[in-house]
């Protein structure tokens, strides 16, 4: 694409993005940094400098970086289509008929139409900047117009890297230990993180990330993207020998997933990219964009008393109505009833499917207990697995049809379970009855929504074929029509912790849970590095025992508790057997975030870097920066002591702020700085360049900085 007949600049929220456009498919040649009025000699200049001259060799030439790689155009690096009408319209050649650039609701967009009439192939690809937020996003649609059935085994979108972008980031993880980042050169070739699991998986790396060596939270400069997709899925960052730099996604799709008939349209979900000068900048943006969706919650978030690491699955209406009470004493704002309430349930091994109230354990129905909980001032909430169902349960026995089966049966047990096929019509029409039918007769507020096994031999019957993208679909639309029969209906991502977090099924729900581990220890990294794309307050954030039930060890209630307020908080310790002093202390904990629960939950997230593996200074910074509440932690013992001074980042420079310290408990013994006693006032840029020295602390314990203008 030498001479492109038109060059667009799209402009929103901040960002910038040019995009080439002309016979062939787009090339976008800058995104991220807003580059003002542009008038026509400058777009001629960028142009120019992007689009070099290749003579009759566009294969061994640094290319801009195609949204839409294709073969034709000499791009030998990851397709961008892959697909077939039984080995032939495999190898395509699009060509751009039509590119209009609109002002929409959300910001402002270039729709670009394209066909190859050889390959009997219509093209429309949407490119938008997003005003709220300033991100970008992009989507792809593929219509077959030929007579033969055309499959699409792929369609990879990208967005273009610089060549200052040398290092990559991305996370992986386990169950109770998800979003653990890792970090590598950008070297040429390709790494690829895919989840091939029904869903993004405990292991998913929610972003890939590309930006200059050593960059953090709070420098250097980093873009990244992140596909907004609850299904299987691939990221990957490539580089060519030439020089080419790009993060691209695709959904993953099984073989004959899709297959197109004449007419018929496959739509690839939103590729988002988001960039800044650091982390923080970065993730402000996809903070700013949840905040701005319609399906971001309206009320301030209530504190969660959730019965599970309380009574697991020994329920009954005395022991929960007695929780209930004690929840509200302390002030607890949501009910949450987790497992085991269902018809037969006493353990995980059956019964799931069978979304019938257990008339053993609950005689009367839950409406007593939802009666009370709401005397006592809460909202009710209550726990289903609708996508999964155990082979010991009626369900499974009247409708195994019902049962993904790729023509092996059911396949491997995990946990118990096995995938209930929501393709089957009549699947999904009993899970949407018995789900509503429950909603409005409790009047529930809440679903907690859980997802534990994997999608393995996921084929729907009778013929098998493979259902994993119609069984995402199916998903979004039950949580869809649910929130409709349902005004005010609140739902909560949950797949065995943090399996299933992206912006698709964020479209609705209002809270994901980053974990199954309530150790405040891994608790503080699990909710860090999920905030580079969830902001505080849709993140579960729990306060459990004081031995933790998934790794053992045993941290002080300050500590569990500081790590809790970040987000939306709850509490899962046993009130019936904790001692008057632990409730007292839970009750001032939870009216300390119910004070700070506007500035947590509306601020800007902020993290220093501090140069030190063991040190952690982070905090919320309101979005006047007038007030603040900042946290430092250890997480292990520091090989260099005293820890020193440390700067406090994203103050306003020009204005002076009282600091103080709100320990969590006691003061922590041993000598201190003599500043905190009474605290100190400095000047953002004072705190953002010298900062102030820190106290001293054991591993696992904390100190809350206060800030206030003054």
């Amino acid at each position: 694409m030498q001479n492109p007949t038109e060059v667009h600049h799209l402009r929103s929220g901040g960002t910038s993005v040019v995009v080439a456009t002309g016979d062939r498919l787009p090339r976008i040649l800058h995104w991220g940094d807003d580059l003002g009025d542009l008038d026509a000699a400058e777009l001629e200049v960028i142009v120019h400098s992007s689009l070099p001259a290749i003579g009759d060799s566009a294969v061994t030439y640094p290319q801009p970086v195609p949204v839409l790689a294709q073969l034709a155009e000499g791009w030998l690096g990851r397709p961008g289509l892959v697909g077939d009408s039984s080995g032939r319209r495999w190898a395509t050649r699009f060509q751009t008929s039509a590119a209009e650039v609109q002002d929409t609701d959300d910001g402002v967009a270039l729709r670009l139409d394209a066909v190859d009439p050889e390959c009997a192939l219509a093209l429309r690809i949407e490119i938008e900047v997003l005003r709220a937020s300033g991100l970008v996003r992009q989507r792809a649609q593929l219509r077959n117009d030929g007579t033969d059935r055309f499959r699409v085994d792929g369609i990879e979108l990208a967005l273009p890297v610089p060549a200052e972008a040398d290092e990559l980031l991305d996370l992986t993880g386990r169950w109770s230990l998800e979003r653990v980042p890792q970090r590598q050169p950008f070297n040429v070739g390709e790494w690829a993180r895919s989840s091939r699991g029904g869903k993004p998986g405990l292991e998913h790396t929610l972003l890939l990330a590309a930006g200059t060596r050593g960059f953090g939270f709070r420098s250097g400069r980093v873009w990244a993207t992140h596909l907004a997709w609850s299904g299987n899925q691939s990221l990957t960052a490539e580089r060519t020998s030439a020089d080419t730099r790009r993060l691209a996604v695709r959904e993953e799709l099984a073989s004959g997933e899709v297959e197109l008939e004449r007419g018929d349209e496959y739509m690839t979900p939103w590729q988002y990219g988001s960039w800044g000068d650091g982390l923080d900048d970065l993730s402000a943006r996809f903070h700013r964009h949840l905040r701005a969706s319609p399906a971001y919650p309206s009320t301030p978030r209530p504190v969660v008393l959730n019965t599970w690491e309380a009574v697991y699955f020994q329920q009954d209406l005395e022991t929960l109505m007695a929780l209930a009470v004690a929840g509200a004493a302390i002030g607890t704002e949501r009910f949450v009833v987790d497992d085991g309430w269902f018809l037969g349930r006493r353990d995980d091994t059956s019964s799931l499917g069978d979304w019938e109230v257990d008339p053993d354990v609950w005689p009367t129905g839950l409406e007593p207990l939802v009666a009370r909980v709401r005397e006592v001032g809460m909202d009710f909430g209550l726990w289903f697995e609708p996508e999964m169902v155990n082979l010991d349960s009626r369900l499974a026995r009247e409708h195994p049809e019902w049962v993904f089966d790729a023509g092996h049966g059911p396949g491997l047990p995990s946990r118990h379970q096995h995938v209930l096929d929501l393709g089957h019509p009549e699947a999904y029409d009993y899970l949407l009855d018995r789900m509503s039918t429950l909603i409005g007769e409790l009047d529930i507020d809440y679903v907690k929504w859980d997802h534990n096994r994997y999608l393995l031999d996921a084929g729907h019957g009778p013929e098998g074929r493979p259902g994993i993208r119609e069984q995402t679909l199916a998903a979004y639309r039950l949580m869809s029509e649910l929130a409709a029969r349902h005004p005010g209906l609140e739902i909560e991502s949950c797949a065995s912790g943090g399996g299933r977090i992206d912006l698709g099924v964020l479209e609705h729900s209002q809270r994901v849970w980053p974990s199954d581990c309530n150790d405040p220890h891994e608790r503080l990294e699990i909710q860090r590095w999920t905030g580079l794309v969830v902001p505080p307050e849709l993140q579960g954030t729990h306060i459990g025992a004081q031995e933790s039930h998934t790794t053992h060890r045993v941290h002080p209630l300050s500590y569990r508790a500081e790590k809790a307020i970040w987000g939306h908080m709850g509490v899962e310790v046993n009130l019936l057997t904790a001692d008057e002093g632990t409730k007292a202390e839970l009750a001032s904990w939870i009216a300390f975030h119910k004070e700070n629960r506007q500035l947590l939950h509306t601020g800007t997230s902020v993290h220093a870097d501090t140069g030190n593996d063991a040190v952690r200074l982070e905090g919320v910074v309101a979005t006047d920066r007038k007030d603040a509440l900042f946290a430092f932690s250890l997480t292990e013992r520091p090989r260099t002591w005293p820890v020193g001074r440390l700067t406090l980042p994203g103050l306003d420079d020009a204005v002076p702020y009282r600091v103080t310290t709100v320990f969590p408990g006691d003061v922590p013994p041993g000598p201190q700085p003599p500043w905190l006693a009474d605290g100190a006032v400095l000047s953002g840029r004072t705190l953002r360049l010298v900062g102030l020295e820190m106290p001293s602390l054991d591993p696992d314990r904390s100190v809350l900085f206060s800030v206030h203008a003054v």
